[in-house]
């Protein structure tokens, strides 16, 4: 599936964003699944943007994006407040800072960058 091109990254991404918003909406799957979801669309999503970087610098982009948006809803600025009262707001800058949402967002990424490898290691294999 993976041939280092954006569109399949696209197609994971459109499918992580999927299965987030289900898990929100569906009773009994606790909240950090979601979170764990957002680090893994923001790997992919590096990945579509920086297709030519290494993987293991994609990891370390998309970790540090992970961590700013999180270390950023320490702010609570008037103007910021209102722009997370929106949906969008909500789902992209998060309302609240937890420490535990670093480790989630960490777990998210690595799974990401192991899905992502065994791709590309297959695909490579493949072709031989």
């Amino acid at each position: 599936m993976i041939n280092n091109n954006r569109s399949s990254y696209l197609i994971l991404i459109i499918i992580t964003i999927v299965l987030g918003v289900l898990s929100r909406k569906i009773d009994g799957i606790t909240t950090f699944f979601g979170d764990v979801l957002y680090a893994v669309m923001i790997y992919f999503g590096m990945r579509f943007l920086f297709l030519n970087y290494s993987q293991r610098r994609v990891l370390l982009v998309a970790l540090f994006f992970c961590f700013c948006i999180e270390l950023q809803q320490l702010y609570r600025a008037n103007w910021i407040l209102e722009i997370r009262r929106t949906s969008i707001g909500h789902y992209v800058l998060g309302q609240g800072f937890l420490w535990s949402d670093l480790g989630f967002y960490t777990i998210g990424v690595l799974i990401a960058f192991s899905f992502d490898s065994f791709l590309v290691k297959t695909q490579n294999t493949n072709l031989k």
